[in-house]
């Protein structure tokens, strides 16, 4: 029997496919759990825009929100943006969890698991899988905010986005680069603190909290830990959410000008007219939103890998 034979997995028969395996994990995980809370997501950004430079109360009572978009729009409405927001893990997601595996199976230590990585290597890590990801997502995550946000604009200035493809058609088209990079920098912000928040969490959760909870490869831990590690993204990640959606969703004003000049501008702007704690508007809503989307990705990506290495791949 050769060497080849006798390798049974084809992660040590390819070294391809080796590289790749936790992109694809990363990718497809990310988008199940994004299909599960889309409905969630959109809520969270209608919450968001309300009150926009006005200062005026704002709801936000998400369920409030969720009926009245039932109500003017449709219970479709709720799910408008979902090809954006599978775009975005496909290449958002895709990336921020293949580079991090990727790191992380190189620096856990023989005989261990990634919970025994120190919390500094994590950290770097994160910071990488993060800041590379939502670099290479932002076209992506704007076509997705525009789209749920295009139904509160007067319909004169509504886009009319058909889908994702098509939002990024014209983006590019009217816009340009600046189209598909609007709210950039906050994008990579947001992406390195949800990551840190998330990615140096959950394997030393697991490694914590596994003995209580039936092992740490149990069903159990997977969800416990998967949403205490959300939670913690979650709330280190709102500010810069917020600032983000602001940024994405803008439009020219008829003389050429935009609303907000760029990240600080928009944080001075958003502070002075509805004061500081408008950052953390629609926390309850958001972390409904983070905590169950990184808990289901957490499951999901420790279930496809385990159906992988089932059946030999």
């Amino acid at each position: 029997m050769t060497t080849t034979q006798g390798k049974s997995n084809l992660q040590d028969r390819s070294p391809f496919w080796k590289l790749a395996r936790p992109f694809l994990i990363g990718g497809i995980s990310g988008s199940s759990a994004t299909c599960c809370i889309q409905p969630i997501d959109m809520v969270k950004v209608r919450i968001q825009l309300q009150g926009e430079g006005t200062g005026a109360n704002v709801t936000t009572n998400p369920l409030s929100i969720g009926r009245r978009i039932i109500a003017e729009e449709g219970v479709a409405a709720l799910y408008r943006g979902l090809s954006a927001g599978i775009l975005r893990q496909l290449t958002y997601g895709t990336t921020r969890l293949g580079v991090f595996r990727t790191i992380t199976n190189y620096l856990t230590p023989e005989g261990g698991t990634a919970g025994d990585i120190p919390f500094l290597q994590l950290t770097g890590a994160s910071l990488a899988a993060g800041g590379i990801g939502a670099f290479i997502g932002t076209p992506a995550d704007a076509a997705l905010v525009r789209m749920q946000a295009d139904a509160t604009l007067p319909e004169a200035e509504r886009r009319g986005y058909k889908n994702a493809v098509d939002a990024l058609i014209r983006m590019g088209r009217e816009e340009g680069m600046r189209g598909f990079f609007s709210g950039g920098a906050p994008t990579v912000f947001r992406g390195l603190l949800i990551n840190v928040g998330m990615l140096t969490t959950y394997d030393p959760l697991k490694k914590k909290f596994g003995d209580y909870l039936g092992g740490r490869d149990s069903q159990t831990t997977r969800f416990v830990c998967g949403a205490l590690s959300g939670w913690c993204a979650a709330t280190v990640s709102l500010p810069a959410d917020f600032i983000k959606t602001r940024l994405q969703k803008m439009k020219p004003k008829p003389d050429g000008s935009v609303p907000y000049t760029g990240l600080l501008d928009c944080i001075t702007k958003t502070i002075r007219s509805e004061g500081v704690l408008a950052l953390y508007q629609g926390y309850p809503t958001f972390v409904i939103r983070i905590t169950p989307h990184i808990m289901l990705t957490w499951v999901f990506m420790d279930n496809y890998k385990l159906l992988m290495q089932s059946v030999g791949i």
